[in-house]
């Protein structure tokens, strides 16, 4: 995956880490939450007689090296080095471990997309259901893609990568590759195939994405699996964008208003919402809502105002102004926490030398927090892998 799991894992962290022992029965429902259960359903790819390692030791140490902040295989194998033989007996290894080169063979031959619907259906075991005001929230997931920074297939292109993040829960719940001479947009069926997997079924989930994604065929195909889309529209769709554009909207009511200071900023997000699922409603598959969210910052005594407009799939009766605008702004929790992760960046001794990823110096002296699009600027050849 393509950031640190540690903020995830941490609230919902074991009292201590199980032992790697083979359970049934019983012992297996109540711990039916283990990293060593979740991951025994894994298919070695090694020739029996040259396992010298169990499989689900690798990866369970591999796991917990990705946690503590390793990005590299060479990372991993330093973890698992200078671990004390009483962890390395938790994982189940017999007095002695693998070296990189063993872990690097055995990583590269696993199928990639069942090791992530592995470890995200174990890391949704962990979460839980999100409770909001005494009763379940509704599944909100932000999808979005990105090219992964410091990441080359054998051609030299970059990895461009199309993830589903859990907006309540900060889970990747999957994420495909893009196609060379391809966008997102095929992209975007087997990404909600690979969800449906690991959710079970897309029932009642809401998808948001970007106006790339404001597309008949997305709609149609999260209808038919009884979930629903919000996008925003933008020039892509100039016919319908118009058509949001020209709705009374001076005598629709404010349904919602936020104000926030922050960041040097003062800002006002005013949401507005027509039920537009009427006889020559909108031209866009499902529709049932139009939405226009205002934001109006002020930041050094300058004033500027953004409208945008969106459409939403659910009634009104199931999405009110005040979900809409927090609904909204949930599409950029996938770029602020995945996208752009917050990591640490060494300020430069002198003039014209690089920013660097230091990993886990924290408070040290010249080191600083970056985060959002900064960081990805100052940071320099590798993501939180």
């Amino acid at each position: 995956m393509s950031s640190s799991l540690t903020e995830i894992v941490l609230p919902h962290r074991p009292p201590s880490l199980p032992s790697p022992v083979v359970v049934t029965g019983s012992d297996r429902d109540s711990d039916r939450r283990s990293l060593f259960v979740a991951l025994a359903v894994i298919n070695d790819p090694r020739d029996p007689r040259g396992r010298r390692y169990p499989l689900v030791s690798v990866l369970a140490a591999a796991v917990c090296a990705v946690l503590a902040g390793a990005c590299t295989f060479a990372a991993v194998a330093d973890w698992m080095r200078f671990q004390d033989e009483s962890v390395w007996t938790r994982l189940g290894f017999d007095g002695r471990v693998p070296a990189a080169t063993t872990v690097w063979r055995l990583l590269i031959r696993l199928d990639a997309e069942v090791l992530s619907q592995v470890l995200a259906c174990w890391l949704r075991e962990r979460a839980g259901p999100v409770v909001i005001g005494g009763r379940r929230g509704r599944l909100v997931i932000a999808i979005d893609g990105k090219v992964a920074r410091g990441a080359r297939l054998a051609d030299g292109r970059q990895v461009h990568l199309l993830s589903a993040y859990d907006t309540s829960t900060g889970i990747v719940l999957a994420q495909v590759q893009i196609t060379a001479k391809s966008n997102e947009i095929p992209a975007f069926t087997p990404l909600l195939r690979l969800v449906a997997a690991v959710l079970g079924s897309l029932k009642d989930v809401l998808v948001v994405a970007d106006a790339l994604h404001a597309q008949t065929g997305h709609a149609d195909l999260l209808a038919s699996a009884d979930a629903h889309l919000m996008v925003p529209i933008k020039a892509n769709q100039p016919k319908l964008f118009a058509q949001l554009k020209a709705l009374p909207w001076a005598q629709v009511p404010v349904g919602a208003q936020t104000r926030e200071t922050g960041h040097g900023r003062k800002e006002t997000r005013t949401v507005k919402a027509l039920t537009v699922k009427t006889p020559g409603g909108l031209g866009f598959p499902n529709a049932e809502q139009a939405v226009r969210i205002t934001r109006t910052r002020t930041i050094k005594g300058k004033t500027t105002r953004e409208t945008e407009y969106l459409t939403i799939s659910l009634p009104a009766d199931q999405a009110q102004p005040a979900d809409l605008g927090t609904w909204a702004r949930s599409e950029w929790h996938i770029e602020n926490r995945l996208c752009a992760t917050q990591r640490l960046v060494c300020i430069p001794g002198s003039a014209g030398r690089d920013w660097r990823d230091i990993s886990g110096s924290d408070g040290l002296p010249g080191c600083r927090k970056a985060k959002g699009i900064r960081a990805c600027q100052q940071t320099i050849g590798r993501v939180q892998a």
